[in-house]
């Protein structure tokens, strides 16, 4: 296409002209000139060929016919352009907004039509300037060279080829081409590889149409019985033909289907555009605009369509992506029925073509399309030499049509055959055969109902889906109607992954979304929480609205509607777990559970159904429902102790009247309990109870109230003892409710840190070493609970009373402190100063002097020589030295 803007005095001229052959044969060009304000500001197109003038009533209709866009113009649509200065140059025209020219010069002027570099100045006229350019086309070699190496339909050479394409009926896309490709190809796909996902998606749809009118109308498929799709690569012209025996389309179709980018006109489409702020709005708005076809110039840069409806003849349709033609296939009705999509590939494309990767990609996208997909392939069989020698006369006869001179050799090698068949007989060689290949073995079961697929089915399906060789240990499939529908098969693996927590909260690929049984995407974030990233499955919706490249959703409100059902399809799924299998499940899966607990307030209490611990009453491990059946009448909290071993736990000050009153401890040995069930304000009406925290109370009767308060009035002399003496270590002292056998115990505030929480907190290698929060709770102090019947505290009680100030009390109460700490799961810091009083008690008790010192290690032999002789060299040095003092006191007399 080549563009002529003229100015002169009174009028401006905007010209255009599109080339339908690269060899100047045939021209056509449309230009416009907007008169002077006295003529009514009036727009008009001109047809150089027809030599007439139309006038418009708006400049908007004036653009829509001007700037029409004429196929099989070179890359990019070259354009010449004739200034005040008369100069001819070489562009690329990316679009014409109004009359405003965005152009980029071109380094390559040998690809396009190359006008003069200089123009006399009396110039002539616009038309005059068209000739010349024709000329120039016509000399060209390099079109001449792409002409050679146009589009290849099968059947027909170059020159009728090109006979077709002059008799082809020209169009204009709908949309402003150059932009709208841009945008889909730059912007709208990420990966070049969904091309053939959406002529698949296409492909099914139209067999899907045929299929639905065979219901009512049996005689449709008499033009072709099968319903599949067939894949063929040319790999000599760089060509992928993808075929199927869909419902096919007329002429119209084709011009409505493929000649429409948008649904909405270029300047409402474009003005939209424009209006975008930001990539998402942009998704949402292009997203309703139906360009999956379009795809196809990802990897190519013509496509040509052939297709055949039972309502109409046979058309071929061609782009190169800026213009299209439609023309009637002089090869007649080759199809019967349906349409064939044929890419020619770019360069870069290539890879393309081999089988591998096209079987790759319809194994990712549609292996589960509800029709067969087959690849026309080649494969190697062994077979007798017999068979591959019968094969040889026969093509000879075929070259015996050419060239009768070759009889008399063909008999000679039928001879030879003949002797040496019993010697072939046994003989296996390789041999090449071409065959259609199937690639979509595995059905779709989500779409059956469950009591259509038996259990091995399911197996199947789950290891295709997996690649995992085990059985799954759980399965759910169902259907969800409401807001959003869609059809789902969900899996619990028995085995979770090694590196699943290192991958936490990172995209997942386990939950694969069709649309339509055509594989959308398995990158997802939204689909399943990360707490359940271990389940894998397929969901397949046909209500999802999908913006253009498939790669992101439009309505995110959907997503989180199918994620919501999802979650409590899962837990459901996992409630019925057969008892027996329920072990294994939460072996593997138990810190997923709990994660979810934290991460999961809407599902908090649906989780907390399916959550199993240790206890101090039970071998096996128990749910909090079997926990809370078990509770004593007037018990009003589940009580719970966590530490890093259950033997640890069992062992705490902290559960020793509970065990001797009866009452049940749940033991959180994992790192994530404690946060787990912090998260978990009550369960079933009933509230959890730390029993390492402060608030700690029994549900006694008023008489076990009475004896405790009288207990604390006796102990209150010690209890402000001991928080005088240990007010650097512990925030106060108090008389316990809980201990039983220990003397004492370090209790945490109600929002403290237990033992077990400090410990986890430390050792935790992602953490700051200066968290502000962290070291606010490691400084926290905590309190000192004693226990009132213990002989330690009662002999304690009576050395206050009889003399506050008495040293061994208060080095008793300092050391109970410390073994306090230690006992209550806390770490000691102090351990030296530990240490050291442990030693002392120790040599008190053995009747050791405190001052009496370890004796002194005896030297040997050789380190009583060694010694002397550091001794010798130390005095050789002292004499040396002072003869260096008389020395010098010589030198000043």
């Amino acid at each position: 296409m080549f563009f002529f803007p003229h100015i002169s005095r009174s009028i401006t001229h905007l010209s255009f002209a599109a080339s339908g052959e690269r060899d100047g044969e045939r021209w056509r060009t449309q230009w416009r000139t907007r008169a002077c304000a006295v003529e009514d500001d009036r727009w008009f197109t001109r047809s150089v060929e027809e030599g007439r003038n139309l006038a418009y009533s708006s400049q908007e209709e004036a653009e829509e016919i001007t700037a029409t866009f004429f196929p099989r113009g070179p890359e990019g649509e070259c354009k010449n352009i004739y200034r005040d200065k008369p100069r001819l140059v070489s562009i690329n025209l990316d679009y014409i907004d109004k009359l405003k020219l965005n152009s980029i010069a071109t380094e390559s002027p040998g690809r396009f039509v190359r006008a003069e570099d200089e123009v006399e100045e009396n110039a002539g006229t616009v038309e005059d300037d068209l000739g010349a350019s024709r000329e120039a086309s016509r000399t060209d070699h390099e079109a001449v060279q792409r002409e050679e190496e146009a589009i290849k339909i099968d059947g027909l050479n170059t020159a009728q080829v090109k006979e077709l394409r002059d008799k082809a009926e020209k169009f204009a896309f709908q949309t402003e081409v150059n932009r709208m490709m841009k945008l889909i190809i730059n912007s709208l796909y990420r990966n070049k590889e969904i091309y053939l996902r959406e002529l698949i998606s296409n492909a099914s749809d139209a067999l899907d149409k045929i299929r639905l009118l065979s219901l009512t109308d049996k005689g449709v498929l008499d033009t072709n019985k099968e319903l599949a799709i067939r894949i063929k690569a040319d790999k000599e012209n760089k060509v992928l033909h993808i075929m199927d025996s869909g419902i096919g389309m007329t002429k119209q179709d084709l011009v409505n289907n493929l000649g429409t980018i948008a649904k909405s006109g270029t300047a409402e489409f474009l003005g939209k555009m424009q209006d975008v702020t930001n990539s998402q709005d942009m998704n949402d708005m292009i997203g309703q605009f139906g360009v999956g076809f379009y795809s196809a110039y990802l990897v190519a840069n013509v496509v040509v369509v052939t297709s055949k409806h039972n309502d109409d003849k046979q058309y071929i349709w061609e782009s190169d992506s800026s213009n299209f033609s439609i023309v009637e296939d002089p090869r007649g009705d080759t199809l019967k029925r349906g349409t064939t999509v044929s890419l020619h590939l770019k360069e870069e494309a290539s890879d393309f073509l081999e089988p591998d990767t096209i079987k790759t990609l319809v194994k990712k996208y549609s292996q589960f399309i509800n029709f067969p997909i087959y690849l026309w392939n080649s494969k190697v069989i062994q077979v007798d030499a017999e068979e591959v020698e019968e094969d040889k006369p026969a093509k000879k006869d075929v070259e015996k049509d050419e060239d009768t001179d070759s009889d008399k050799e063909d008999e000679e090698d039928d001879a030879k055959v003949e002797e040496d068949a019993d010697e072939k007989k046994s003989k296996k060689v390789d041999k090449t055969v071409w065959d259609w290949e199937l690639l979509n073995d595995s059905k779709p079961i989500w779409t059956l109902k469950p009591n259509e697929v038996d259990e091995k089915e399911y197996i199947e399906f789950y290891k295709t889906l997996t690649k995992d060789n085990q059985e799954p240990l759980a399965k759910t499939h169902f259907v969800a109607e409401g807001e959003v529908t869609f059809k789902s098969v969900l899996f619990i693996p028995k085995v979770q992954p090694g590196d699943s927590f290192n991958r936490y909260g990172t995209k997942s690929d386990n939950i694969k979304l069709y649309v339509r049984r055509v594989f959308i995407t398995d990158k997802f974030t939204d689909m399943m929480p990360n707490y359940l990233s271990f389940i894998r499955g397929i969901v397949d919706s046909d209500d999802l609205p999908l913006n253009v490249s498939r790669e992101n959703l439009q309505q995110h409100k959907l997503i989180k509607i199918i994620k919501k059902k999802l979650i409590r399809k899962v837990l459901d799924m996992i409630k019925k777990i057969p008892k027996e299998d329920y072990q294994t499940f939460w072996k593997e899966y138990s810190t997923n559970i709990k994660l979810g607990i934290i991460e999961d307030p809407q599902n908090r209490a649906r989780l907390s159904k399916i959550l199993q611990f240790h206890s101090s009453t039970q071998k096996e491990m128990t749910s909090l429902s079997e926990y809370v059946s078990r509770m004593k009448p007037n018990q009003q909290h589940i009580y719970y102790i966590a530490g890093a071993s259950e033997d640890e736990v069992k062992k705490s000050p902290f559960v020793e009247r509970l065990d001797k009153k009866g009452y049940e401890v749940l033991y959180l040995t994992e790192a994530v309990d404690e946060y787990a069930i912090s998260a978990l304000p009550e369960f079933d009406g009933k509230k959890f109870q730390n029993v390492a925290k402060e608030g700690f109370t029994l549900d006694e009767g008023e008489r076990a109230k009475d004896r405790m308060e009288q207990l604390k009035t006796t102990f209150e002399p010690l209890v402000k003892w001991l928080s005088d003496i240990l007010k650097d270590h512990i925030s106060k002292a108090q008389v316990s409710e809980r201990l039983t056998d220990s003397p004492c115990a370090l209790v945490a505030s109600m929002f403290g840190w237990t033992g077990n929480m400090e410990r986890l907190a430390i050792s935790n290698a992602h953490q700051k070493s200066d968290d502000p929060q962290k070291s606010y709770y490691l400084n926290q102090k905590k309190t000192l609970e004693i226990n009132p019947r213990h002989p330690l505290i009662r002999e304690l009680l009576r050395r206050v009373e009889v003399d506050s100030t008495d040293q061994t009390a208060k080095d008793i109460a300092l050391m109970m402190f410390r073994t306090a700490t230690l006992r209550s799961g806390y770490m000691l810091r102090e351990t030296a100063s530990f240490a050291d009083s442990v030693e002392q008690l120790m040599r008190k008790n053995l009747g050791i002097s405190l001052d009496e010192i370890p004796e002194e290690e005896e030297l040997q032999d050789e380190e009583l020589v060694n010694s002397e002789k550091v001794l010798d060299v130390d005095s050789d040095d002292e004499k040396k030295e002072e003869e260096e003092e008389e020395d010098e006191k010589h030198d000043e007399l």
